[in-house]
């Protein structure tokens, strides 16, 4: 049975907003590797993460996985990682969501 993929996200990164989002997926997630080829890599909580800068936009794939653990400081790692990364907080990302 094929696993529940969530559809690949993209995330704009505010204009100016310049930021090493290698050494910032190692300070998170403890994974080493080159954004602009990709990277992969498990998360607790979150599942199978698959991330690609592209220009302006980070990308991202996630297949949840099959039982959740953990609390929901997961979700706030997960949102502090995606403020520092894209340098949008939470209310401006899903204000994008609704644009697309």
């Amino acid at each position: 049975d094929a696993a529940y993929r969530s559809p690949m996200r993209e995330y704009l990164i505010k204009r100016g907003h310049d930021i090493d989002l290698n050494s910032l997926v190692s300070k998170y997630f403890g994974v080493e590797g080159d954004i602009f080829k990709g990277i992969s890599f498990s998360a607790d909580g979150i599942g199978e993460v698959n991330l690609k800068r592209e220009k302006n936009k980070l990308l991202i794939d996630i297949i949840p996985p099959k039982k959740i653990i953990g609390d929901g400081t997961i979700i706030r790692k997960w949102n502090e990682f995606l403020f520092e990364a894209t340098g949008k907080d939470t209310k401006e990302r899903k204000k994008e969501f609704g644009k697309i």
